[in-house]
């Protein structure tokens, strides 16, 4: 693939991202795709096999985005405590940090693609398990360190941990009430230096 090429196909892909997060793989026609990159059909698709991979990467954008964010806010300390913290801290600004997106991929294209898309469906899931599986990390890292004392596995206390942060973020987007998100990170402070801080 020349650069031009590249470019191109980078270009696409930030320009749809956010469109496809927003209005679903279903929602999106290929006239909000030619509009939005002021691309025509043919030039779209002769970067892409057909709107299926075009929406893969729409999503696995949005995902590596957030990816990273979630590493750079675990990278800033050392111990568990302060990066769980952290973590929450994120999530408090959560709807900020999405805002360019069009919204929480996970949440978006995870209840969207049920039933239509089992490709989107399944990176949706694999997504998931990552950022439990982070959390996962910094939980049992913790344990071995003797700073957090858990009373479940590492990895059955982040799935519960992600699922109240997930059900806060759904909770906010679908009333529009970032309170949702507030008080549920903020009871998750409380929670965690509760249950889990020695």
């Amino acid at each position: 693939m020349t650069k031009k090429a590249e470019r191109t196909t980078a270009y696409i892909i930030e320009t749809v991202a956010p469109i496809f997060n927003k209005h679903g793989y279903v929602g999106t026609s290929m006239s909000d795709l030619t509009e939005a990159t002021g691309l025509t059909k043919g030039a779209i698709y002769g970067n892409f096999e057909n709107k299926e991979a075009l929406a893969l990467s729409a999503f696995e954008y949005n995902r590596n985005q957030l990816l990273s964010a979630i590493d750079a806010k675990l990278g800033e300390h050392e111990g568990a405590m302060d990066k769980l913290f952290t973590l929450i801290q994120f999530y408090k600004q959560y709807d900020v940090f999405t805002l360019p997106m069009g919204g929480c991929p996970i949440l978006n294209v995870g209840v969207d693609s049920q039933g239509n898309n089992t490709l989107l469906s399944a990176a949706v899931r694999e997504t998931i398990k990552d950022i439990e599986g982070k959390i996962a990390l910094v939980l049992e890292n913790g344990a071995k360190s003797d700073e957090l004392h858990l009373s479940l596995p590492p990895l059955q206390f982040a799935k519960q941990l992600f699922t109240m942060i997930q059900g806060a973020i759904s909770m906010s987007t679908i009333t529009r009430d970032r309170k949702y998100l507030i008080n549920t990170l903020t009871y998750l402070e409380h929670l965690v230096k509760k249950e889990i801080k020695k």
